[in-house]
């Protein structure tokens, strides 16, 4: 799954050099929410034995299939895909949460830093300063969110991971409607 995973995401950095701004941003925010709601309204309570339990073949090649998918879209983005892989590892690939949480974000570690070199080498560098500050306390509070999420059961982390994306996806679209709104006056 990395490999069509990263060189996908070169793909979709190319293709989004090619694409308005706001028709990859409005895309992040819709996996976001959508995201979010799946997993309030359908938690997944796939178990590491039901998991082990699919055949070598099929689980090869949905993770190239899934693998090109991800790949694209974090390229085309320019983010990580963790949401993205979290969907597609629990929904197409069946794994279970605590297992999807972790391969989707070491995975994801290696795709926002393919994602980030190609767009910083076709838009430019961002502020360095915003840059280390984003990475510290990403590093911190993503310490401290598995010291709690390694704790709670499948049911509890399924819910908190829906309400927390589908908060962020709204709060997300209401600032663009917003800014939107103060922008056409």
């Amino acid at each position: 799954m990395m490999v069509t995973v990263l060189l996908f995401t070169l793909v979709g950095s190319w293709v989004a050099s090619m694409v308005p701004n706001t028709t990859m941003g409005s895309f992040s925010v819709f996996m976001t929410m959508l995201l979010g709601i799946k997993f309030i309204v359908k938690p997944v309570m796939t178990t590491k034995e039901a998991m082990e339990g699919l055949s070598t073949k099929k689980r090869v090649i949905q993770s190239i299939v899934c693998g090109t998918v991800v790949g694209f879209i974090c390229g085309f983005v320019g983010a990580g895909g963790g949401m993205m892989m979290l969907l597609l590892l629990t929904s197409i690939l069946g794994y279970e949460l605590k297992t999807a949480v972790g391969t989707s974000v070491f995975i994801m570690t290696f795709t926002a830093l393919t994602g980030a070199v190609s767009h910083f080498a076709i838009g430019g560098m961002p502020d360095l300063w915003c840059l280390v500050l984003c990475v510290a306390f990403t590093l911190l509070w993503a310490r401290i969110a598995a010291l709690f999420a390694n704790k709670a059961s499948a049911k509890t982390l399924n819910r908190a991971v829906g309400v927390v994306l589908t908060v962020l996806g709204v709060a997300i679209l209401s600032v663009t409607f917003l800014r939107c709104c103060f922008v056409s006056v």
